[in-house]
């Protein structure tokens, strides 16, 4: 099962406040353990939301919202892409790691949709144009 594990943001990422070295090592050391035992397939921090931006959707209209975004407890500060065997085999992992921003964290873990969960709305048509897809991402690497 693929997962996507989200460091939730708080006062201090939000602030831009870089993590100290000691806690970079310790990620870096973390991170070298989910790599070595297959399952990190990508991860990334995230800067604040003051330099990112929304765009919502309302039927046809889109509105560009500009952050920064005012909920920090909603937001997120950086992501893992992970392969385990199952949710608990996830939740093991994460409380392995080191707190990610020193103080009260929150890491959130959410499996992640394959096409066959899509059921009857996946058409050969739909089937095709994903392993299209994946096989032109792959090649880009």
């Amino acid at each position: 099962m693929r997962f996507i594990v989200f460091v939730k943001a708080n006062q201090d990422t939000e602030a831009g406040v870089m993590p100290s070295q000691q806690l970079l090592e310790d990620m870096m050391h973390y991170n070298q353990q989910l790599v070595d035992a297959g399952i990190m397939k990508g991860g990334e921090g995230l800067r604040p939301s003051r330099d990112g931006a929304r765009v919502v959707f309302d039927g046809q209209k889109q509105t560009v919202v500009d952050g920064p975004f005012t909920e920090t407890k909603e937001l997120v500060a950086g992501y893992w892409l992970w392969e385990c065997e199952s949710l608990e085999e996830a939740i093991d992992w994460v409380k392995k790691c080191p707190n990610p921003t020193g103080d009260q964290s929150v890491i959130e873990i959410r499996p992640m949709y394959v096409m066959d969960d899509f059921g009857e709305a996946v058409s050969p048509k739909v089937r095709e144009m994903e392993d299209h897809l994946c096989k032109q991402i792959e090649s880009q690497d």
